[in-house]
């Protein structure tokens, strides 16, 4: 979508940071090497985010063996690709190609089986996958899934050059590519030039976080250097102002806390342990979203 110049909020008040986190190396799959940014410990403080992951390697041992079959119970996961190739397909029929600036939207719901499979030998893929909570009463619903390409994700510029891609939510009235009730999510890919600041406005009471992949960015003075995630305070501040130390792109995450029991057990996420013992059952008795 073609970019649009448009006034920043007014935040009078901006949110301060709370911590600096610092992800750790790990692999996941069949061995694609990533880093886990947001993890259990964090997910009663970032409700209703579960996991953050960023990838990111030209290395082709380190993602080409990709994600193959693999289930999901009770969330919702947001793909998006910086660079690269990648083929969606699950039991409930659906195929996609996430290609470069692409995302991907997945309602595991009451049960999905899908693979995630890199359609590059070399180069660079990047990206991110974040796993959204669903509320008790929606953690059943049928399986979803859909991808929206690059160009149709809408952009917007200021008149300092920052670039704002609207993936999920809405920023400054320019309306996301994906729009979700209940926990409400806003999904931000952020371009600033050195020495320019971008503001936000947040709803309050709204968990946030923010996670640089390039450059160096500060909220009133504390830095965040590229590969680290910081969480934001959750005061009574109208939203947030970043100001980048270099030319820095961000993801900034945002989005309205179920304030419900979690309960992780690998790939299933319900609210209590009953509900985890039977999303077990149920796979391993082949009862999740099968096409006829």
């Amino acid at each position: 979508m073609n970019n649009e110049t448009r006034k920043t909020d007014l935040v009078r008040r901006s949110r301060a940071i709370e911590q600096i986190v610092l992800g750790h190396a790990t692999s996941d799959g069949a061995g694609v090497k990533l880093t886990r940014v947001l993890g259990q410990a964090l997910q009663q403080r970032l409700d209703p985010f579960l996991m953050l992951d960023a990838f990111g390697s030209d290395k082709p041992n380190d993602y080409i063996a990709g994600f193959p079959n693999h289930p999901h119970r009770g969330f919702e996961t947001l793909t998006y690709l910086v660079s690269g190739r990648m083929r969606h397909s699950d039991n409930a029929g659906h195929q996609g190609l996430l290609e470069t600036g692409g995302i991907q939207w997945m309602t595991a719901g009451c049960g999905i089986i899908h693979s995630e499979m890199p359609e590059q030998k070399d180069g660079l893929l990047e990206g991110f996958q974040l796993w959204i909570n669903l509320p008790a009463a929606e953690k059943m619903q049928a399986a979803g899934y859909q991808d929206v390409q690059s160009e149709q994700i809408p952009e917007w510029v200021t008149a300092d050059g920052v670039k704002v891609r609207v993936i999920a939510g809405a920023s400054h009235g320019v309306m996301g590519a994906i729009q979700r009730p209940n926990t409400e999510p806003l999904f931000l890919d952020v371009h600033v030039p050195a020495g320019v600041s971008f503001s936000q406005s947040l709803p309050i009471g709204h968990n946030a976080f923010f996670y640089v992949y390039r450059g160096e960015v500060a909220v009133a003075e504390r830095s965040v250097s590229a590969q680290r995630m910081a969480v934001l305070n959750n005061n009574a501040a109208d939203g947030v102002i970043l100001q980048a130390k270099q030319d820095s792109r961000l993801i900034l995450v945002a989005g309205a806390p179920l304030r419900e029991p979690i309960v992780q057990h690998g790939p299933f996420v319900m609210n209590s342990r009953e509900q985890i013992e039977q999303a077990i059952d149920d796979y391993q008795a082949g009862r999740f979203n099968v096409v006829a």
